[in-house]
This record gives C-alpha cells, structure tokens and sequence, in this order.
C-alpha cells in the first residue's frame, strides 16, 4: 500500500530567489502550498491570486500567512489582461483555479468554460508573452476518461496546457501537468460533509460500492514540486494512490451512524481513472508515480531512461488500486487530522 502521508520528495526545489504565482491560490492547494512555501524554501515572493475577495480578507488576517513575502492580487483567470499585470516578474506559475463540483459544472456549463478552458488559454498566453519559466497546472482523475463537463473541460485544460510547449518554443516557457485523486478534506470534500451529518444523525451516501482515490494534501503538494524539478515540458505526472468505498469511508468516519443511499447525481462515475488506455502506450512508472510523456512532442525534450515500462493497455483506475478497509481508512483519516485517535 502506498502511504499517501509519507512525502514523495526527499529532495524538495528550494524555489531560491523566485517569485512564485498560484491561481486560485485562496483554495486548500493554494494555502497549502504558500504554507509549505513560507516554511521551508527560500522563496522571493509568493503571490496569491484568487477572485474571491473574502477568502483573500480570510487569508490575510490569519496568522500563519502574515508574511512580508506574500502579495494577494485580486484576479480573474478570464481576464486576460489582469494575469498580464498579475505575471509581470514571476517565475513560476502553479495553476489551480477552477469551477470543481460536478453537479454546479452541469447545471452551468458556459461558466465551467469560461474558466477551465478559456480561463486556462489566458493562463498559457499571459505566462508566454510574461517569459515565465515554469508553469504546472492541476488537472484531476476526472480527466481520464471524461463522462462529465467538469472532467471534459479538464481534459480540454491539459491538452492546451501540453501544447503550449510548442507555442512557447525551445528554451521558452515550460509546461507540465499534475493529475490527482480526491484531497481528503478539501473543500468540497465527502469528508467535512460526513462530519456535519454525524451531528444530525444520519450520512447521505450517493452509492456504497463507488470506489475514489485518496491523496493527502501535503503529498499533493509534493507532487506539484515533482512536476516543477522533474518536468521537461508536456508531461502529466499521477501519483500512485489508494481507495476506498464511500461505505468504507462512511463507516470510518462514523462508526454506527445510520446510512441512507441517495444514488449517484449526475456526472458521477462509480470508479475513477487517473490513467486511460490509450495512455498506457506513452505511460512510464516510477516507485511511487507514473508520468504520461507527450504523444507529439515538437519541442526539444530529453526522454526518459530511468523509468518503467507499463503492460500496453493498462489502466490506473480506483476498482483495481490498493483498497483500503475501514481500520485502514480511520487510521488514515487521524494521520491527516481529521479524526481522534
């Protein structure tokens, strides 16, 4: 089993002397890693954009974040002219805004474009036209595979993500991708729902057999550092992960709670995909990650030697990964903090 609180970097970038940018940097990816940032590299400056302006009052006025090297930029990644201003003098941009719930991504499609997709273009041509050096942009395992608009727009994301490389030219700005499960606590998160249902007395659960990956988002942020020390351009990196059942989960976090079954809400999958088929052909796999190569690399790149071959056909998806029982998963949920020991 892979312990996903375990860091899977023992060599992090000391990130010295840049100025970092993080979209969407208000969100639990963003104060996760300005976090990470502020502590333990030698970071410039850490600039947060987001256009939420509460959660950006919310951040200043905690005192984990009050840090002459961090900026807040109110901004819109649709507006291309804003991350124009926003990027000036940055060197590294992690992009991680984004619409993100299922079911508000159906009913609101046009805006989940705008932002995954257009949004992700402007991020593209604002990094080229700034000359930022490096930008990895979060993608999800509702990418692989898409049966929903949030996971298509994603998918549409890392595409232009990738081919941007070309845009960028040899020796311009670089591109890489990280694709990942379900961040245990996050916002939106099953996690915090189930805990406010504990109170009430009973959990809602969509469907008890639906299988998710699980990563912690300490190992997330690991992963982004990955893709900025290891990353050549166009590449997506996927950390190996486990899962569990939403029953599994449900009875972890709240043994002898009554369950009533809802059923799946549109767009959901019973089993996520953090790999495809089609994949498998320029899949490479590493101890505790895989790393999707460019199909079409029109760039200069230097290949992979150091890495292993996957079975052609093979697929990474939550039904056939490590399932973890209930002990398992509430052990899990007290190492991440969310639950007494």
């Amino acid at each position: 089993m892979v312990d996903i609180t375990a860091p899977l970097l023992t060599d992090r970038p000391t990130l010295a002397g840049k100025v970092v940018l993080v979209t969407g940097g208000t969100g639990s990816f963003g104060r996760a890693f300005v976090s990470w940032a502020l502590a333990h590299s030698e970071v410039r400056k850490v600039i947060v954009l987001s256009r939420d302006e509460q959660k950006h009052y919310a951040m200043q006025t905690d005192p984990a974040f009050r840090d002459p090297r961090v900026r807040y930029f109110v901004g819109d990644i649709r507006d291309k002219q804003r991350l124009m201003r926003a990027f000036k003098g940055v060197h590294i941009v992690l992009h991680a805004a984004a619409m993100k719930h299922v079911h508000i991504a159906e009913y609101n499609p046009i805006e989940a474009i705008r932002t995954n997709i257009d949004g992700a273009a402007n991020i593209i041509d604002a990094a080229i036209d700034r000359g930022v050096e490096r930008v990895v942009a979060l993608s999800t395992d509702k990418a692989a595979s898409p049966i929903n608009l949030y996971g298509a727009t994603k998918l549409c994301m890392e595409k232009l993500i990738i081919a941007a490389n070309s845009y960028a030219g040899e020796g311009g700005t670089r591109f890489d991708l990280v694709r990942y499960g379900n961040v245990v606590g996050s916002k939106g998160s099953v996690v915090p729902l189930f805990k406010r249902q504990m109170s009430e007395g009973q959990l809602t659960l969509t469907a008890p057999y639906m299988t998710r990956f699980w990563i912690g988002m300490d190992r997330a942020v690991d992963l982004v550092l990955l893709a900025l020390k290891e990353g050549r351009g166009g590449e997506i990196f996927i950390p190996k992960l486990p899962a569990c059942t939403v029953e599994t989960l449900a009875s972890a976090l709240a043994p002898g709670v009554p369950q009533k079954v809802i059923g799946i809400r549109p767009g959901e999958k019973v089993h996520e995909s953090l790999t495809t088929v089609d994949e498998s052909r320029k899949l490479v796999e590493y101890d505790d990650y895989y790393v999707v190569e460019p199909e079409f690399p029109s760039w200069a790149r230097e290949p992979r030697t150091d890495a292993g071959a996957v079975t052609d056909g093979f697929t990474y998806s939550s039904d056939i990964t490590y399932q973890l029982n209930v002990q398992e998963t509430r052990d899990l949920l007290v190492r991440l903090g969310f639950m007494d020991a």
